[in-house]
């Protein structure tokens, strides 16, 4: 009886874990099941760089990120935790855009980012005391987005990025960046109760001449 009574507990919180946490807003116009094609507004992030495969990475950027919001390393208020934590391969070339190609091998690097809240601007916004944290402003986008549940290891952001630019081609449409990820649980989060996404911008593609 006690099992039963933990694991209802551990259920409820984790389904209540992120409930009342700002996420980016978003409008919607195309769903599809798990797919979804989605308008951004422009927002504000934090983010770092780090080292590794993608999964621990993840947790790697996680701490740098969190000593910002929290007020760890500089002075000034904490900043209201959001949704979701982001991740995406780091360029490999001088590009203007954030994320160019996809990484491979041991030596891939990744940018982790948190949003900020939309009540903030880069003037209002504290400035980070760590030098491998950076403010950046990310533009208004149209994003595809694929949802899936579970861990999100390599393999399983690997199967949800192939499923995403399938979805994106069968919509007509053409990926203009790289995937990245977002989640929005905290590790104690059930698999199964997970919420996790790959995203990537889009443009529609051009009509073909008869």
């Amino acid at each position: 009886m006690r099992s039963i009574v933990l694991a209802a507990g551990l259920l409820t919180l984790a389904a209540c874990a992120t409930e009342g946490v700002e996420e980016p807003a978003f409008a919607v116009s195309l769903a599809e099941g798990d797919f979804e094609v989605r308008q951004y507004a422009s927002t504000i992030v934090a983010e770092t760089t780090v080292s590794g495969n993608a999964w621990d990475a993840r947790f790697a950027g996680f701490g740098p990120l969190a000593d910002y919001i929290f007020a760890t390393e500089r002075g000034g208020e904490k900043i209201a935790m959001t949704a979701p934590v982001t991740q995406a391969p780091r360029e490999k070339i001088a590009m203007t855009a954030p994320v160019i190609q996809q990484p491979s091998g041991s030596g891939e690097e990744w940018i982790i980012t948190f949003t900020m809240p939309a009540a903030y601007t880069m003037e209002t916004l504290p400035a980070p005391a760590n030098p491998d944290v950076r403010l950046v402003e990310v533009p208004a986008r149209t994003m595809g987005v694929l949802s899936f549940t579970g861990l999100a290891t390599d393999a399983d952001m690997k199967a949800a990025e192939a499923r995403l630019l399938d979805h994106v081609r069968n919509a007509g449409m053409k990926p203009t960046g790289d995937v990245e990820f977002a989640f929005y649980d905290p590790p104690w989060t059930l698999p199964f109760l997970r919420r996790n996404e790959a995203m990537v911008s889009v443009v529609a593609e051009p009509a073909r001449q008869n």
